[in-house]
């Protein structure tokens, strides 16, 4: 626990000036960390034994799906289809090239191309949303951390009933919702005082409790995919916490959900 501590302090520290900053640091940093995202999916799977040149190609288009719109002060999460097509063909013509299932075939295309996409599309719309608002970023981001905290705290003081054991051993319903109540609760608040004290309170409280719910649900979702490998943690990177998607699990969909309900916000 307490290398945990020490780690999450230090991540605050170095996250919390990027986040204020804002521009440009903000952009590298998530950009860096989908990379690392992105390397611990391609490890689960195959501990790097998908052809090199793929992998570089995977975190180049990366890289360029989380910088698009990088300069606009709009809610524009707009992707062009011809760009969509174009990442498509290049993950799917070089199994015919290679022609050898050991080093790339149809499972590692489609695995890169939907892990390319996934964590592109997640890391760009955290971008976006910040270069369109600081407080609304902070509010997504309190939803997860707010969330993931107290259902930590509460499972380890009053947790009985097992979650899903066969997903994520730990977890368990009285932590979820303990989690999801002070997430939404302390995330509405934060929404209504620094963001929009005009909106009705029970359309942000019933939005902000189904984004806390969809956290949980990715958190879940990632947990199966570690399960389905037989993988603990998705790296070491972060000591006491495992990997970079360990700790960005619940944002990522959290970023993917809140597009559908921005309009109403």
């Amino acid at each position: 626990m307490k290398k945990r501590i020490i780690s999450a302090i230090i991540m605050l520290l170095i996250f919390i000036p990027i986040l204020l900053i804002g521009d440009k640091p903000f952009a590298i940093l998530m950009s860096a960390l989908a990379i690392l995202g992105l390397y611990e999916l391609i490890r689960v799977k195959s501990n790097n034994k998908i052809t090199p040149f793929m992998q570089l190609c995977s975190y180049l288009v990366l890289v360029f799906i989380c910088t698009q719109n990088l300069d606009s002060l709009d809610f524009n999460y707009m992707l062009d289809y011809r760009t969509i097509t174009l990442i498509i063909f290049l993950f799917l013509f070089p199994i015919v090239f290679y022609n050898n299932n050991k080093k790339y075939n149809i499972g590692d295309a489609l695995y890169l191309l939907g892990s390319v996409l996934f964590l592109g599309f997640s890391f760009n719309l955290l971008i976006i949303n910040r270069n369109y608002d600081l407080y609304r970023i902070i509010y997504l981001f309190l939803i997860s951390t707010i969330t993931d905290t107290f259902a930590l705290i509460t499972g380890i003081l009053i947790g009985k009933h097992k979650l899903a054991p066969n997903i994520s051993p730990n977890k368990t319903i009285e932590g979820l919702v303990g989690g999801i109540v002070m997430g939404t609760f302390v995330s509405t608040a934060f929404y209504h005082v620094f963001i929009n004290p005009s909106i009705s309170i029970v359309m942000l409280t019933i939005i902000t409790l189904v984004l806390s719910i969809v956290g949980q649900i990715g958190d879940l979702v990632f947990s199966m995919i570690k399960r389905y490998y037989n993988k603990k943690d998705f790296s070491n990177i972060i000591p006491g916490h495992g990997g970079i998607l360990d700790r960005f699990d619940s944002i990522i969909f959290i970023a993917l959900a809140f597009i559908l309900v921005a309009n109403i916000l």
